[in-house]
């Protein structure tokens, strides 16, 4: 058998393969979505080319294609319009035809137009990396000049890398199954395990909750390696950050609401919400049990994907059951009600900061005078907000 110029083993091979698609993950998540679509973060020139001229060898994509319809998803998520949302296409599609749905988007000029601007737009994107055969073709030429005839395989890999785990693993599971940190108004996750093959991008949740942050982890468990990359460009003056995602802090000699508690809640908003579905959340669970028969059908996973998930963001199926189960329950009726009140605190622009201070404290007289134990505890924890 013919080998390659860097005639490896097998185990040489795989450690190659490993590597080349590594970069792969890491120029996404660190150059197209964090600096791109984001602007999270400034890259120096010289890593920002890197990123680009990899792409174009490993993946084919452009800058702007990418960018535009990354944007897109988070102004429309979870809608008929969003790119690729498995809760309108569906979970099989997306995991199994994502890569497809990018292409298709890809090629909508409106979308271009209106979600693609501030990318590169020099001689380079328009002359070489256009040309994405040109590119995907020079890399199968090096593997095989490197690794001989396995190098076909570890290009296989590499093309199907980004279809797979972004494509794939990101976008559909990342809005289906996993935890929520945070609340956002849409079905996003996080999946950890995936760090290492993903660069962080697992942490899809945390994202949502603050997509201009250009670090991804937010729980001590939670480790973000692309974030890790970013420090070290940041220490040799490659890279400067703009943004990270805020820390919620508490002030336990508070007890009434004041403009410190609606700021804190306008900026914490989604963390704010998932604080409440979790003290419910028991609450609502022990409500399911002694329904019994009024609740057929709905069974304590559905529940909390409900606490989890806006209502908007819920298959028509689901909003159906929900509405019937709130029907069958006061206290649960309650707990949504309250959940939904506190929702739109954020949202009333036209009201005054008087107004939506004292619609807070309002919130809070009524949590703690329903008879609703953990409703009430919510609620005197949500006045110490600072």
């Amino acid at each position: 058998m013919l080998n390659g110029f860097l005639n490896l083993s097998w185990w040489g091979d795989v450690v190659y393969a490993l590597i080349v698609t590594h970069i792969t993950i890491a120029s996404v998540t660190i150059y197209l979505h964090r600096h791109s679509a984001h602007r999270a973060l400034e890259l120096h020139p010289i890593p920002a080319h890197f990123f680009r001229f990899w792409l174009w060898l490993t993946t084919g994509m452009l800058t702007k294609h990418w960018t535009a319809i990354h944007r897109k998803h988070h102004a429309k998520c979870e809608t008929a319009e969003d790119p690729h949302s498995p809760q309108f296409y569906g979970i099989r599609t997306v995991l199994l035809r994502g890569a497809e749905l990018y292409r298709n988007e890809g090629r909508n000029k409106e979308t271009l137009e209106r979600y693609g601007h501030g990318t590169p737009d020099d001689w380079l994107e328009r002359n070489i990396y256009n040309h994405d055969r040109i590119g995907i073709y020079t890399m199968l030429t090096i593997n095989l000049l490197l690794c001989g005839p396995i190098g076909l395989t570890i290009w296989a890999v590499q093309m199907l890398w980004i279809p797979l785990l972004a494509a794939g693993v990101i976008n559909g599971i990342g809005h289906y199954w996993g935890y929520r940190n945070f609340q956002p108004e849409d079905a996003s996750t996080n999946i950890m395990p995936w760090g290492l093959l993903i660069g962080g991008e697992e942490l899809h949740n945390n994202h949502h909750a603050y997509p201009t942050s250009a670090k991804l982890s937010n729980s001590w468990y939670e480790f973000d390696i692309g974030w890790l990359y970013i420090r070290i460009l940041e220490t040799f003056g490659l890279a400067r950050v703009k943004k990270v995602a805020p820390k919620l802090r508490l002030n336990p000699s508070k007890t009434t609401c004041d403009l410190e508690t609606l700021q804190a809640i306008a900026t914490h908003r989604y963390e704010v919400i998932a604080k409440y579905s979790s003290t419910l959340r028991d609450t609502c669970v022990a409500e399911l049990q002694a329904l019994k028969g009024e609740a057929a059908g709905i069974d304590t996973a559905m529940i909390k994907r409900w606490l989890r998930i806006e209502k908007a963001a819920l298959p028509e199926a689901e909003q159906a059951k929900r509405e019937l189960m709130l029907s069958s329950s006061n206290s649960l009726k309650t707990i949504y009600q309250m959940r939904e009140e506190l929702a739109q605190l954020w949202q009333r622009s036209n009201a005054s900061t008087d107004q939506l201070v004292k619609q807070l404290e309002n919130w809070c007289h009524r949590a703690e005078s329903s008879g609703i134990v953990a409703l009430e505890r919510f609620s005197k924890r949500l006045r110490c907000y600072a």
